[in-house]
């Protein structure tokens, strides 16, 4: 590869071949052995019946297929690792209140040694934010309102706000994350509106695309965004998903894939995601992928 980036492996569906997501927790330290930098859950709340609503194409998985709660997961990794970073793609923060999101990763970024590196979205299915007891048509207000209240709350000794969706009096939220900047990447679609959001109060983009020039395009938007908000577009940092390559019978390409990264480096992407259950049918198979994945890296 012509650069270095990061490489991180989604924690989707690996419960299916660890037996569980216990052994999918106990795999991390596996991965990063291998030099896996990252690592990725995806959340859910709650689901409704109405996944063909799934703005992205068909939805991967059936309704009533288990989501475990993130927080949860990445405390339980922090435990049995040392060194691969925490994140999402992406935890639908506005379900969490401001102040038990700021809570909830403050904790787990100290009880990690500064490992966090989360990943927040707005969230697509109306029935989960009805289930909540919340607005959807309101979500990326909350959401915009959620991270600003997180920053001042992971930075102040005491925080008063009044915004829109947030409103806070002399509130107090330790402990503090480890981390001065606890980077906070966004899975937004890169719209003006949103880019403006991410240069102010984010460190990332997760691209829900696959396509790379499209990946650029989105990258080109958010430099612009940063500029005009005062920062440097080289702060931005990019984790895309490349797509995964299908051989003949419909069989996964790890080799394949794995070629077609360098597509997403030339795009401007600063770490690059895999979903180790297209590679691997069994636990006994995954030290062979991380380590094809880690190899990425150049």
């Amino acid at each position: 590869m012509s650069k270095t980036v990061e490489v991180c492996v989604g924690l989707y569906g690996m419960e299916g071949i660890c037996g569980g997501m216990g052994g999918a927790i106990q795999a991390m330290k596996l991965a990063e052995d291998c030099g896996i930098d990252q690592v990725s859950i995806t959340d859910h709340v709650v689901m409704g019946t109405k996944t063909d609503k799934y703005p992205y194409g068909e939805f991967p998985s059936p309704p009533a297929a288990p989501w475990y709660e993130p927080h949860t997961v990445l405390s339980a990794i922090a435990g049995a690792t040392q060194r691969i970073k925490l994140s999402a793609g992406v935890i639908i923060s506005p379900l969490r209140s401001a102040v038990l999101f700021a809570k909830q990763m403050a904790t787990l970024d100290v009880i990690s040694g500064g490992r966090v590196q989360i990943g927040v979205g707005s969230g697509w299915q109306r029935e989960e934010f009805e289930a909540s007891g919340l607005d959807f048509d309101n979500r990326y207000q909350m959401l915009e309102d959620q991270i600003r209240a997180c920053r001042a709350l992971w930075t102040q000794e005491s925080v008063s706000l009044d915004l829109e969706t947030v409103k806070l009096d002399t509130i107090y939220c330790h402990p503090l994350p480890q981390q001065a900047r606890l980077p906070v990447w966004f899975g937004l679609k890169p719209l003006a509106r949103n880019a403006q959001r991410i240069a102010e109060l984010g460190d990332g983009w997760i691209p829900i695309v696959q396509d790379p020039d499209e990946i650029a395009r989105g990258i080109d938007t958010l430099h612009r965004a940063f500029e005009q908000a005062g920062r440097k577009p080289g702060e931005l940092a990019v984790r895309a998903m490349p797509s995964v390559v299908f051989g003949a019978g419909g069989v996964p390409d790890l080799e394949a894939t794995l070629a077609g990264a360098q597509a997403y480096i030339d795009a401007g992407a600063t770490c690059l995601e895999f979903l180790p259950l297209y590679f691997a049918q069994d636990s006994g198979q995954l030290e062979s992928v991380f380590r094809a994945i880690a190899s990425v890296k150049g």
